[in-house]
């Protein structure tokens, strides 16, 4: 059997972001001018950044 490579085997963590109005940071990816741009939008307050980290 074949062995796992070593990035595959690292563990992953996942990092929740959120608003200074207490809402949760989800990230959102959407299509304009023909690009894919990914935005960063609060679910509580609907304030919209680049980065989930630009919220602080």
């Amino acid at each position: 059997m074949a062995q796992a490579s070593k990035n595959s085997r690292t563990s992953s963590a996942t990092q929740k972001f959120f608003c200074s109005c207490g809402g949760e940071v989800k990230m959102k990816t959407f299509f304009e001018n023909g690009k894919v741009k990914n935005m960063a939008e609060c679910e509580k307050c609907k304030r919209q950044e680049r980065r989930p980290s630009d919220f602080r």
